[in-house]
């Protein structure tokens, strides 16, 4: 899969199939909508392009607002696009200007000379131009006028997926790990560099990795112990991970921590992945250390029985 950061570096297509939008996620209603261009380009000898935004237009739009939380990175969705098999994925950068662009400009001038459109797969309440006035209505106008044409994706369809994308937000933050992932069709991850912490965790012999998630805009699980595997440079490993602000200690900022089973080894600065499987229990504030380091010897009977093979 060919990466483009702007619209001006691609090459315009002689048979370009478009689909456009956020695909957060890239959940099983997206893969669908994937499936389909990836058919139609094969039919007719195209290539799937998929046209995406960022940052996400809120973001633009409404700065003051930080509760938009998205499920995937910017490149987390680039890597399961690429998964999928689409041939070119375009990353516009969002901007006030972009956004006031008339219907017939973003037509005439993204989809058609920057791009090659000759067929656009959308969905009927896509919404595009200067306050977002396009529509199916306007390309279904100018289709003709440009030269493409427009394969339109059923309503029932569209609402799958923008139900599919709130369901799992959601899910991830009431902790129903096992729905969301069902939803998204792939396990849920968190992507981190590994930190230097206190030292806590060694001292009562449950060692762990901090990680911090640079993007402030992924969206993170509720507090709480899971069940997840780590992956670390190509290597597999059963872990149990813990949101939360370590209420035992008094702990005054939200940490990110995994302790990875039969693992002794310098991670730190390191990138790791942490795929999300199980929700165990809640936070909970312990009267002692010893109590906690109880607790988490059954938290490990408990993870360990969850991820058994």
């Amino acid at each position: 899969m060919y990466i483009y950061h702007s619209i001006d570096e691609f090459v315009p297509l002689k048979n370009a199939v478009v689909t456009i939008g956020t695909f957060d996620g890239v959940h099983i209603g997206h893969r669908k909508i994937i499936a389909g261009i990836k058919d139609l380009a094969a039919s007719t000898g195209g290539e799937t392009v998929l046209l995406t935004f960022f940052p996400h237009p809120r973001m633009i739009l409404h700065p003051e607002d930080e509760s938009l939380k998205l499920i995937n990175t910017i490149n987390e969705k680039a890597g399961l696009l690429e998964q999928l098999g689409i041939d070119h994925l375009i990353i516009t950068p969002f901007s006030r200007d972009f956004s006031n662009q008339s219907a017939e400009e973003y037509i005439r001038d993204v989809l058609v000379n920057k791009i090659g459109t000759k067929k656009i797969v959308i969905g009927y309440d896509h919404r595009f131009g200067k306050d977002r006035q396009g529509g199916l209505e306007d390309l279904q106008r100018l289709g003709p006028v440009y030269g493409f044409d427009i394969v339109e994706i059923p309503e029932q369809d569209i609402d799958e997926v923008a139900v599919s994308s709130t369901r799992i937000r959601t899910a991830l933050l009431n902790t129903e790990i096992e729905s969301a992932n069902t939803l998204l069709g792939y396990p849920f991850f968190l992507n981190g560099k590994v930190i230097r912490g206190d030292q806590l965790g060694r001292q009562i012999g449950y060692p762990t990795a901090n990680i911090v998630i640079e993007e402030r805009y992924k969206l993170i699980p509720s507090d709480g112990i899971f069940a997840v595997k780590v992956k670390i440079a190509g290597a597999i490993y059963k872990g149990m991970a813990y949101i939360g602000s370590r209420p035992t200690v008094n702990g005054l900022t939200r940490n990110i921590e995994v302790n990875i089973f039969d693992f002794n080894q310098d991670i730190y600065n390191q990138q790791i992945r942490m795929e999300f499987y199980n929700f165990v229990r809640g936070d909970i504030k312990f009267a002692s250390l010893d109590e906690l380091k109880a607790q988490l010897a059954q938290d490990k009977v408990d993870v360990t029985a969850l991820l058994a093979d």
